[in-house]
């Protein structure tokens, strides 16, 4: 189909707005993960001045509390989430080992480095292990207190989950959390966050949960929707189902007003061959939509006018990583910078 004629001050303003949305800050806190499994990254200190100087990303999320990567951040204004560990866990659930814990991997960098939350651990739920299922929450109450105690009250903590804590995902009206875990788990861990005033982290990824039928609906496109029967919504975003169901177990314990957090959603670049919907142009569709969704303040059906916090997922290609060719093809960049797609968080148009 041929390209419609527009009028020349029409492009002349188009092209103005286009150049706007690529150079002016972001609206809100959209960060990036920082990931390391791979052999061709560049020093943390040329990532740390490239986010500051050629970007508008005002935060990062670690996986791990690498000396190297948090010093780097030191003095740069980028906000930084920090990793304890799977295996930290029983350790941090003893007011002894959270002091250690504090003493090794905040004090020597905070707050020249603005650590703004610890994450206890990653997607705990998914690991069936009883040991440090157990001791999650213990952990992030005695980690907390030693942050109070050290002078470092302002530091969140948190840990973040799968979607896989849910039950009855769909329709997002009869979401809620797994029997068991509901009470045992989730029910004191969000007395924490609410106390603490810490959000609830969700790794929520659309990407997972498409197929070539349910493709424009994970990628917002126009689409029928789906309806929830028993809110009488139609959904057209998977992206905002997916944070209703939260949303929904969550208030199904009474906790609605705590705050959700995204710690990881994106878009792979590639994928087994073959894979319909896996390239740079649907990597860049999901991750322009979802820049705009978090950062409009629009909000999602149940929770109306609310902004998110979120973390896209990834900085950098990861070769190193195991498991399938997705999982090593989130990058946004290649390890020289480059973009891999244009989705405006560069401080110089591109184009």
């Amino acid at each position: 189909m041929a390209t419609p004629r527009r009028h020349g001050c029409m492009l002349c303003a188009e092209v103005v707005m286009c150049i706007f949305l690529v150079i002016a800050p972001l609206s809100t806190a959209i960060g990036v993960n920082y990931g390391t499994k791979g052999d061709n990254l560049p020093s943390p200190a040329k990532v740390a001045a490239f986010l500051v100087t050629r970007t508008n990303i005002d935060r990062v999320k670690l996986f791990d509390t690498n000396p190297d990567i948090v010093r780097a951040f030191a003095g740069t204004g980028i906000s930084v989430m920090v990793t304890a560990g799977n295996g930290d866990i029983p350790g941090l659930a003893t007011q002894t080992g959270a002091d250690s814990w504090v003493a090794t991997n905040i004090a020597p960098y905070y707050p020249a480095t603005d650590i703004s939350l610890v994450a206890v651990g990653n997607e705990i739920m998914d690991t069936a292990d009883k040991n440090l299922i157990g001791n999650l929450v213990p952990a992030m109450q005695t980690l907390k207190a030693a942050l109070v105690t050290a002078g470092y009250g302002k530091i969140r903590v948190s840990t973040p989950s799968s979607l896989g804590i849910l039950v009855d995902a769909q329709p997002p009206s009869a979401a809620r959390f797994r029997d068991v875990w509901d009470v045992a788990i989730f029910t004191p861990m969000l007395q924490f966050l609410r106390k603490t005033k810490s959000p609830l982290i969700v790794n929520t990824y659309p990407y997972f949960g498409y197929n070539g039928d349910t493709l424009p609906y994970a990628l917002a496109r126009p689409n029928p929707g789906v309806l929830d029967t028993g809110t009488g919504i139609t959904y057209t975003s998977m992206l905002e189902a997916q944070l209703d169901s939260v949303y929904s177990a969550m208030k199904k314990l009474g906790f609605e007003d705590v705050e959700i957090l995204v710690g990881e959603t994106g878009w792979p670049t590639k994928a087994m061959d073959g894979q319909i919907g896996v390239s740079p142009a649907e990597a860049a569709e999901y991750n322009k939509y979802l820049i705009g969704e978090v950062s409009s303040g629009s909000g999602t059906p149940l929770m109306p006018k609310r902004k998110f916090e979120t973390y896209i997922f990834a900085l950098f290609n990861e070769d190193l990583k195991p498991g399938p060719v997705a999982e090593r093809n989130f990058g946004m960049f290649q390890p020289d910078f480059t973009p891999m797609y244009d989705i405006g968080i560069m401080k110089d148009p591109l184009f």
